[in-house]
Formats: C-alpha cells, sequence, structure tokens
C-alpha cells in the first residue's frame, strides 16, 4: 500500500470512531497520524514491515497494531466491522440532513433501514412520522433537505484547511482540478467541487463513487455527480468533454455572481482561452468574488515572501525549539524568522517573563551562530492588558527586534473600548505588528467590534502593520478586511502564527487571503530583506 492509501483508511477509522463516540484524543491522534504519513517522503509500509514506524512523529503501539495489520492484510478488521455496524453512507446522508451520527443510526434502527437509499425511500413512503420523537414540523425540514439533496453546499462552512485537504485529495485521485470555494481560498467553504476533462465520464464517475472519501450519492447524471462524506459534506464532480474544460472550470470556480456577469460562457478548453474569448485577461480564483472585468493587479506570491514574523516554541506552546523552527524556515527557503512566544497575561498558557524572554535571547543566538546568514529575530506576541499598557515593559521590549501586540482575552468589549485600548498599545514606539486584529475563531467567535477604520488611522501615523495571521480557524485580517486596510495605506504582514514546524506550511493560507485582499508584494512588509525589517516601522513604508 502506499503512503495515501494507508492515510486514507486511518481517516476512515478516525471518522467512524467520531460515530461511536470514542475519546477524542484517540480520534485526534488517527488523524494526526494519517497526516504524517500523507506527508512523509519515504513508503511508510516498509518502516512498518521492518519495525521501525515508531520512530515516526504520533506513532505509538496502537497505532503501530492497526498499521501492522492494514500493511500485512490490506485491510482493518475493527474498521470493517464499524463500516457494516454503522452504515457509513447512511449516517453520512443523514449529518448532510442535519442529524447527528448517533441520530442517524437511532433512525436507521427505528425504520429498519441499512443503506441511504432505504432511508430515502422510507422517507418517500412516509414512513419518517412513526418513528418516536420525529413530528410532522421534523419531517417536514427532513424531506425539505432530501429535496435539496443535488444542492453540493455544505451546511456548515468548512474550515479551508480541511476542505483542501478533502477537495483536493478526490482532485488528485481523479486527475482532476479543485474548484469552488476552495480555488478561490475562502476562509469557510461550503460549495466543493472538482472538474475533471472527461472523454468517457462513465469511469471518472464510477472512479469517484468508489473513492473513501465518499460514502453516499445523492445525485448523478450524465456528466455529474454529487457525494456526500461520512462527515455529511457533499462534493460535487464535473465530468467535462476536455473541448469544455475550460468554460466547466470557470463556471464552478467563481461566485454565482461572478459568474452571472460573465454568462454566456464561450465553450473552451482551457481557462485562458475562456478568458481570451471574453476579450478580458485572466482574472486570479481568489478574486472572483464579486462580477469584475478589469485588469488584476499583480497579486502577491507565496514565492514573494521572505520571511515568517510570528511563530511559537516550546517557550510557550509551540511544540519544536527556536533551533528547529529555524531550520524549517530556512528550509523553506526564508531569510528570517521571527519567534513570538506569548506573555504571561495571555492565561491559557505559559508566557514569558523578562528574565524569560533575557534566557530565550540565548537559544536564539546560538541558533544563529549555527544558521547564518539565516537569522532568527527576537520577536515576543505581547498581551495588550485592558488599559491599554502593554505585557512586558518598555525597557524588555526596546531589546526586541520585532514586537507584536496582541488582544487575547475581553474579545467581548464594547467598541469604543476595545478600539481605545488597541490605539494605546499601538501608541507604544516598540510595537511593529497588530496580530490577528478581528479576534475570530471561524465557526466559533465573531469577529470582535473593533473599529478598523480608526486602528488604520492610528496604524498609518505610527508605521504599524496589520497581521493576516495564517491559522486555518483565524485567518484574520480576512480578505474583504485587507482590501480595506491596502485603500487606506496601510502595510499587512503575512505570517503563520506557527505552534510547530508543519504550522510553518500555513504562509500558504495567509498569502492567498491577502491576495483575496487585492494585495501585491508592495502591500507586505515580510516581503523585503531583512534589512528592512531591522531597521525598524518606519523603513518599513
Amino acid at each position: 500500500m502506499d503512503n495515501p492509501q494507508i492515510a486514507d483508511r486511518l481517516d476512515a477509522f478516525a471518522s467512524l470512531l467520531e460515530l461511536v463516540e470514542a475519546n477524542p484524543y484517540t480520534t485526534r491522534a488517527y488523524r494526526r497520524a494519517a497526516e504524517t504519513i500523507r506527508d512523509a517522503p519515504f513508503p511508510v509500509a516498509e518502516l512498518v514491515t521492518s519495525g521501525r514506524v515508531r520512530e515516526l512523529r504520533g506513532i505509538g503501539p496502537g497505532i503501530e497494531t492497526r498499521l501492522r495489520e492494514l500493511v500485512e492484510t490490506g485491510a482493518i478488521a475493527e474498521l470493517a466491522e464499524l463500516e457494516r455496524e454503522l452504515a457509513p453512507d447512511l449516517v453520512g446522508l443523514g449529518r448532510y440532513l442535519g442529524l447527528g451520527a448517533k441520530r442517524s443510526v437511532e433512525l436507521a434502527r427505528a425504520l429498519g433501514v441499512r443503506t441511504a437509499d432505504e432511508l430515502r425511500e422510507a422517507a418517500a413512503a412516509g414512513r419518517l412520522r412513526t418513528v418516536p420523537g420525529i413530528g410532522p414540523k421534523t419531517e417536514a425540514r427532513l424531506l425539505e433537505a432530501l429535496a435539496r439533496e443535488g444542492e453540493p453546499r455544505s451546511r456548515r462552512g468548512l474550515l479551508l484547511s480541511r476542505a483542501w485537504e478533502l477537495v483536493g485529495g478526490v482532485a488528485a485521485a481523479l486527475d482532476g482540478e479543485a474548484a469552488g470555494d476552495v480555488r478561490r481560498w475562502r476562509d469557510s467553504c461550503e460549495l466543493l467541487s472538482v472538474v475533471c476533462a472527461a472523454p468517457d465520464p462513465r469511469s471518472v464517475l464510477a472512479h469517484f463513487v468508489a473513492l473513501p472519501q465518499v460514502v453516499a450519492l445523492v445525485e448523478q447524471g450524465e456528466r455529474r455527480a454529487v457525494g456526500v462524506t461520512v462527515e455529511g459534506v457533499p462534493i460535487e464532480l464535473v465530468a467535462a468533454d476536455p473541448n469544455r474544460f475550460g468554460t466547466a472550470l470557470v463556471r464552478a470556480t467563481g461566485s454565482g455572481a461572478y459568474v452571472a456577469a460573465l454568462e454566456p460562457l464561450p465553450e473552451a478548453p482551457h481557462e485562458e482561452a475562456v478568458y481570451r474569448a471574453l476579450d478580458l485577461p485572466w482574472c486570479p480564483p481568489e478574486l472572483r468574488e464579486e462580477p469584475f472585468r478589469g485588469e488584476p493587479p499583480a497579486l502577491v506570491e507565496l514565492e514573494d515572501i521572505r520571511g515568517d514574523l510570528h511563530c511559537h516554541t516550546t517557550w510557550s506552546d509551540g511544540k519544536a525549539s527556536v533551533e528547529d523552527m529555524a531550520r524549517a524556515a530556512q528550509g523553506r527557503g526564508y531569510d528570517y524568522l521571527a519567534i513570538c512566544d506569548h506573555t504571561p497575561a495571555v492565561g491559557a498558557v505559559r508566557g514569558l517573563t523578562p528574565d524569560d524572554v533575557r534566557r530565550q535571547a540565548e537559544e536564539i543566538a546560538a541558533a544563529n551562530e549555527l544558521l547564518a546568514p539565516f537569522r532568527v529575530l527576537r520577536g515576543i506576541e505581547c498581551d495588550i492588558l485592558p488599559d491599554g499598557r502593554l505585557d512586558l515593559p518598555d525597557n524588555v521590549l526596546a531589546e526586541l527586534e520585532w514586537v507584536q501586540a496582541s488582544v487575547h482575552g475581553g474579545q467581548r468589549m464594547p467598541r469604543r473600548e476595545l478600539t481605545k485600548r488597541v490605539e494605546e498599545a499601538l501608541r507604544n514606539p516598540y510595537v511593529r505588528c497588530l496580530s490577528h486584529p478581528k479576534g475570530r475563531y471561524i465557526n466559533r467567535r465573531p469577529e470582535n467590534a473593533l473599529d478598523l477604520e480608526r486602528v488604520f488611522d492610528v496604524a498609518l501615523e505610527e508605521g504599524i502593520a496589520l497581521e493576516v495571521n495564517g491559522l486555518p480557524d483565524r485567518l484574520d485580517l480576512r480578505g474583504e478586511h485587507v482590501r480595506d486596510a491596502i485603500r487606506a495605506g496601510v502595510q499587512i504582514v503575512c505570517s503563520t502564527d506557527a505552534h510547530s514546524v508543519r504550522g510553518l506550511g500555513n504562509m500558504a493560507l495567509s498569502v492567498a487571503t491577502a491576495r483575496r485582499g487585492w494585495a501585491t508584494a508592495a502591500h507586505v512588509v515580510n516581503t523585503r530583506p531583512l534589512r528592512s525589517i531591522l531597521d525598524g516601522p518606519r523603513a518599513a513604508y
């Protein structure tokens, strides 16, 4: 078995463990192991057979046993048993309809059905109302949801990282192209789509149905299908005629408003030909939200980034040492990396005191000696206290090369008070950047009430940049706010807030979010050489 096949089986096992409400730590362990195996640059099956697989991070004795069984027999017996018992296609459909896994199983047992198709037949026959706990309103809601099955829209937006993992995996398996919200790099993805060039659509559709990610089919036509994952997430497949592949990709990528403004779309084998036929310049997918027919700017590229200015280490809540993070950043081709661990007021995790900051300086100096000319910057993510003061004294901040100010507690403060708090902090002469300004967690916590227009004014006066935080559940500033910042003349920083070596990869999410805000390399501080960073805030403008 190759690495993706092994990883897919572990992911499937994790999903079914979730359905039986297994220990969440166990479920997460299997998902992390799947990620490790999928990204491994060598055949993991060989490590399993040689008894060395536990050398991989996150692989303990329990997972090793499952891997040995999988590699030796091609299956995991417990996974097969769970699939028989839980009928993943039925659970996937249930979740798509808004039912929890447990309720889906209870419903199936009450109706005496085993598959998604049998559930549909029972619903169409009016048998839902015979199930205890399902009254007329619930029945009507489920029937309405079933009637909308063919719409490839998730009931709750997926985080961009998870959506890319899901859609990217399907696209790779089918030799297709990711489309929908994922290709536009939306922070929360509802429309998941893959487009393939298919002279004979039947083989592609059959492959799609057989993928481990797809547990139920809710619609199938000659060149289109909609499948559902075990989590209840719908994915659309478009198997386009090769001569119309470009047209299908444009249509499946853009928002409804964007595509409608271009209609009627000419038939063409690739996107560039579609735009030429429309007498328009090619438009990057990130800008295909609102109707737009002009010349797009030269957006910032991932390759333009010369360093990451926000990451954490084991000094606070990170998982890697200063040297490990620095070597990983150097391996990405960066010139510099700022270590920005927390300060004590963050509360939930360990924060650095003034003594800690100075002791950390020794470790940073040692890393710089080893890795020169690569440079590790002494930085901090310093909490903004409720009265606007910073969590470390100025004489400590003065020693540092990069200071990020952050609000963690008090995100629900009234607009005026929160804005005053942040403004006071931004006027500190040592602050260089405001971290995750709107304090949101996608799908978990809304944006705070911070008055960004006022913050832009102060940032411009003081030479402060605003962060585009690359954590998948933050992506803060979001695209619309990046565009507002740029219009106001404020610089941005694309950073990852990485808490591990792997987390440095979230720069792709940060850059894509900046691109959604029409940012060019000139708007992004860390596209500049180290000297510009060290010379101070005004030098960056």
